[in-house]
C-alpha cells in the first residue's frame, strides 16, 4: 500500500488543509454530515408546503431549545450537575406541556399565548422559500460554535410580512437588554455585598433546593410563553388536536435529548459566569430574570428577544459583582468587559444574519428595510 504520509509524519489531508481547520472539520464530521444532510432534505421540501412547515418546525424546535437553553435552564443545570439528566427533563418538559396546553385551550390552538397575533406575523405561511425551511440550521451552527444568538431575530424575521414588524422586535428587545443590564448592575451592587460573599465557602441549606426548583420553573414558563412562536411559526396560528400533540411531544423530547447532553457546546455561555454553579446564585439570577420577562410579557404581544434580555441581566451581574469585589467574588474589570463585549458581539452577528436572511427571503420587507437606510 502506498505511503500517504509525507516526511513530517502528516497525511495528504493534513498537508492541504491548515492544522487547525483540519482538526475542526475532523472533530465535528458527524456533525458537519448532519447539517450537510438537513440541508438536502430542506432543499427537497421547500415546495410542498405541507411538507415543509413540518420539516421547518422540526429543525426549529430542536435548534432553537439547544441555542436558547442557556437563558432559562443553563444556571438550572450548571446549579444541579449532581442529579440525574431525566429527573431534570421530567420536571422541565412538564411544566412546558401544562404551559403550552393551556395556551392552545384558553387562545383557540394558538400555541404562542398571542405573540404571533402581532402585525406582520399573523398570517399563517401556504408556500415556503429553501431559505425559510434551512433558517433554523445557521441557528443550529451558531449555537454549536457557542454564540448565544436570538432565536427570535433568526426565526421570525424570515416571515415578517412588513419591516416594522422586525423594528418593532428590535426596539423591544434592545429596551429589554438595557433594563436587564441596569437591573442587573442594581442588583448585585446589593446581593454581592450582603449575600454572595457569604455564599463563599458555605454549604447551601437543604431549603435551597425547592426554592431553586420552584423559581426555575416559573422562569421556564415564562420563557415558554414568550418564546414558542420562534418555533410555531411555521405551523398554523390554530393548531388542530394531532398538531398540537405533534407540537408539544417533539418538543418535549427534544428536551430530553438536550438534558442528556447537559446543554451541550452553549452551556460554556453560563459556567464561564462568576459562581453560577451555586444553587442560590442561581436562584437570584433565575428571580431576576423571571420578573424582567413577566414584565415584558404584560407590556405587548410584540415578540421579544429572550436572549437579549438574559445577556444584558448576566452583563449587569458581573458588572456589579465587579465593582463590589474586584478582588474576591467577581472578575476583573478588564475581564468582565471583554466577556460583555464577546455575547453582544455574537447577538449583534445574529441579528445581521436575520436581516441579510429576511432580505433574501422578503422582496417587501427588502424594499422596506433599504428605504429605512436611505436605499
Amino acid at each position: 500500500m502506498a505511503n500517504t504520509r509525507n516526511g513530517n509524519g502528516k497525511s495528504f489531508a493534513e498537508s492541504l488543509i491548515p492544522v487547525s481547520f483540519y482538526h475542526i472539520i475532523k472533530q465535528e464530521r458527524i456533525f458537519i454530515g448532519l447539517i450537510g444532510l438537513f440541508f438536502f432534505v430542506a432543499g427537497v421540501t421547500f415546495p410542498y408546503a405541507e411538507i415543509a412547515m413540518w420539516v421547518g418546525f422540526i429543525f426549529a424546535g430542536y435548534s432553537a431549545i439547544a441555542n436558547d437553553s442557556i437563558q432559562t435552564i443553563g444556571t438550572f443545570l450548571a446549579s444541579n450537575q449532581d442529579k440525574k439528566w431525566w429527573a431534570l427533563w421530567i420536571y422541565i418538559g412538564g411544566i412546558f406541556l401544562a404551559t403550552v396546553t393551556i395556551s392552545w385551550i384558553l387562545y383557540d390552538g394558538d400555541v404562542s399565548y398571542q405573540r404571533l397575533t402581532t402585525r406582520g406575523f399573523n398570517e399563517t405561511p401556504t408556500e415556503f422559500t429553501f431559505l425559510q425551511v434551512a433558517a433554523p440550521l445557521f441557528l443550529l451552527i451558531l449555537t454549536r460554535m457557542r454564540m448565544p444568538v436570538s432565536t427570535t431575530f433568526l426565526l421570525l424575521s424570515c416571515f415578517a410580512t412588513d419591516a416594522e414588524a422586525i423594528t418593532s422586535v428590535l426596539g423591544k428587545s434592545l429596551s429589554g437588554y438595557f433594563l436587564a443590564f441596569a437591573a442587573g448592575i442594581i442588583t448585585w451592587l446589593l446581593v454581592t455585598k450582603t449575600f454572595e460573599r457569604r455564599f463563599t465557602g458555605t454549604k447551601a441549606a437543604p431549603y435551597w433546593l425547592p426554592i431553586q426548583w420552584l423559581t426555575s420553573g416559573s422562569l421556564w414558563a415564562v420563557w415558554v410563553m414568550q418564546d414558542a412562536a420562534n418555533i410555531a411559526v411555521y405551523l398554523p396560528r390554530s393548531l388542530s388536536i394531532f398538531e398540537f400533540l405533534g407540537f408539544a411531544l417533539f418538543i418535549f423530547f427534544g428536551l430530553g435529548l438536550l438534558f442528556y447532553l447537559r446543554g451541550d457546546k452553549i452551556q460554556q455561555i453560563v459556567t464561564e459566569k462568576s459562581r453560577v454553579t451555586d444553587i442560590r446564585s442561581a436562584t437570584i439570577i433565575d428571580f431576576i430574570y423571571a420578573l424582567l420577562l413577566t414584565y415584558k410579557l404584560t407590556i405587548s404581544t410584540v415578540p421579544m428577544s429572550t436572549t437579549w434580555v438574559f445577556l444584558g441581566l448576566l452583563a449587569g451581574r458581573e458588572m456589579g459583582m465587579s465593582i463590589m469585589d474586584a478582588m474576591g467574588l467577581g472578575k476583573p474589570m478588564k475581564k468582565v468587559l471583554k466577556i460583555i463585549i464577546k455575547d453582544l458581539s455574537y447577538a449583534l452577528f445574529g441579528l445581521l444574519v436575520s436581516i441579510l436572511l429576511a432580505i433574501s427571503i422578503n422582496a417587501d420587507v427588502r424594499a422596506e428595510l433599504l428605504g429605512l437606510i436611505g436605499y
